[in-house]
């Protein structure tokens, strides 16, 4: 197996705010708290072990959750050992978390799972004295059903059909037995094959609902290294977090400090402007009963659940919030700080995205006076096989240049193995430098030819990019078995021209390497590198 790097400025995938905070770019300070280094780990603990919320009543109500949760479900002594470390005081966690994503979604699902297992991994090697537990955070109140009832096979898509509402960890798992009908047919009968038709079958057709599926499923893949799977809608855990849900409905700090934190993010010198992620509500929190899964809202004095009939005064409000807290859900920007509440956390993985959400919440966890985590990009990951590394090779495509859009690719390449020279840049800076004496010529004559002039030059630099295109075009033809030999391998490892990781799911790998895949994956990635890699398995 072999392994490269890229830098992620390099690929063309990735914002400038996030290659700007890989770079520790001065301006960004503002937004975090910690880079993430082993050294300010060390940092972490210390701040971390002298939170409030970090107490041992927590701790106990927390390990209790997880040790119900994981009543029916084969548990590794692993996970078992880490659940229990959780009482601890000094034990932490690494989180990441995810959508319930059909059959885990695309590849990066992956990616941040390992990323979180590898980081554990470091930190207790740095710091033999602390115990590390990398948490998967299912993001079951989720509502957003189209995101995640799909995932795609070898360019097909295997879709989940539902009439679904509310939260989608509660949605029963009705009609999955129809899709495994379907997927196993394209699976096939090898070994591998078999294997994935029965992890299917048991997480999806043998659970009831959703979130058990996806435990499951989460579980089977990654509990050799401990992984710790939580469901945050507990009504124990969300009990934990009533002093912010009353904090959100009569004070709005969140959409306060957030809202501040937005307009010094657009005061931060960079061009094109970095862009928000998320804009707060005035109340960041959902209401959830049964099927139900609505905004709440202060409008005329009360507070109501958007469209129902569902109101409340201050004071019934605040009432009903101790009595049934698990009602109570906060969206994108509570959640994190839910997180930050009931788990004795150092690190928050995810993607760009998560990422670019999380720099605005900075102040608002000041202000509520919450330990703000390390924020670390997942591992990027482009997997390619031996054959296809050496069709690269052989066509001399560079790790940065198979990153390019695909016609920009094509067409460097084109230039590059052409026998002429199908680039009029020395030209065109040629005639743009005549024109510059025809300008001052005008300028010395008569001025009213200034716009002649501009129109002459306008025209004859298109003409020229005219040319320079059809020449291009002459040479693909004549290229035509070069180009195509390009064109497919530049397919085959981004489908529907983006990154493999956001499209393909695991199981088209797993049919090749099988139970190989996720230790080999382990193995070969470093979650402190902070590049894209490229493996060859």
């Amino acid at each position: 197996m072999q392994s490269k790097q890229v830098p992620f400025s390099k690929t063309g995938y990735f914002s400038s705010l996030i290659c700007d905070y890989i770079n520790q770019k001065p301006e960004l300070e503002i937004l975090y708290n910690r880079f993430p280094s082993l050294e300010n780990f060390k940092l972490q603990i210390q701040e971390k072990s002298n939170s409030e919320f970090t107490n041992q009543t927590s701790r106990d109500i927390l390990v209790d959750v997880l040790k119900e949760q994981y009543s029916n479900i084969d548990t590794s002594e692993l996970t078992s050992v880490h659940i229990e470390s959780l009482k601890l005081e000094n034990t932490f966690t690494i989180t990441t978390g995810h959508q319930l994503n059909l059959f885990t979604g695309p590849l990066y699902f992956l990616y941040k799972i390992i990323s979180t297992i590898n980081l554990t991994t470091r930190l207790k090697q740095e710091y033999p004295e602390y115990n590390f537990v990398p948490v998967y955070w299912m993001a079951t109140e989720d509502h957003d059903f189209e995101e995640i009832n799909y995932f795609n096979f070898k360019g097909k898509k295997i879709h989940w059909e539902k009439n679904a509402s509310g939260a989608v960890g509660v949605l029963d798992t009705d009609g999955l037995k129809e899709v495994l009908d379907l997927f196993a047919l394209d699976l096939g009968h090898t070994k591998n094959a078999d294997y994935l038709t029965a992890l299917f079958k048991k997480a999806y057709v043998e659970h009831k609902n959703l979130t058990d599926a996806t435990r499951y499923l989460a579980n089977e893949l990654f509990k050799s290294h401990g992984l710790v799977i939580i469901d945050a809608a507990d009504k124990a855990l969300k009990r934990e977090f009533i002093p912010f849900v009353k904090d959100e409905l009569l004070n709005q700090t969140s959409f306060q400090e957030v809202s501040k934190t937005i307009e010094n993010i657009n005061t931060i010198e960079n061009q094109p402007p970095y862009g928000i992620q998320v804009n707060p509500r005035e109340i960041n929190l959902f209401y959830i009963k049964d099927n139900l899964r609505e905004r709440i809202v202060f409008e005329e004095g009360v507070f109501k659940v958007l469209n129902t009939d569902i109101v409340w005064n201050e004071n019934e409000i605040l009432a009903h919030a101790s009595e049934v807290p698990e009602r109570f859900s906060p969206n994108v920007v509570m959640r994190p700080l839910y997180q930050e509440v009931i788990l004795p956390n150092l690190c928050y993985i995810g993607g760009g995205g998560e990422l670019a959400y999380w720099f605005q919440l900075k102040g608002f966890f000041d202000a509520v006076k919450v330990s703000f985590p390390i924020l670390l990009l997942r591992n990027s990951v482009l997997i390619q096989t031996e054959k296809q590394a050496e069709k690269l090779k052989k066509l001399n495509i560079s790790s940065t240049d198979v990153f390019l859009e695909r016609d920009t690719f094509i067409n460097k390449k084109v230039r590059e193995i052409s026998n002429i020279d199908i680039d009029f840049s020395p030209q065109k800076k040629h005639l743009k430098a005549q024109f510059e004496d025809l300008y001052q010529l005008a300028e010395q004559t008569d001025t009213s030819f200034l716009g002649a002039v501009k129109a002459q030059e306008v025209k004859q630099i298109k003409g020229l990019e005219h040319l320079e295109k059809r020449l291009l075009k002459a040479q693909k033809r004549k290229l035509a078995d070069e180009v195509s030999r390009m064109t497919d391998i530049k397919n085959e490892l981004f489908p529907n021209q983006g990154l493999q990781e956001r499209n393909t799911n695991f199981s088209e790998f797993y049919l090749e390497y099988g139970d190989q895949l996720i230790p080999s994956l382990v193995d070969n990635l470093d979650p402190l590198n902070t590049e894209f890699t490229i493996l060859t398995l």
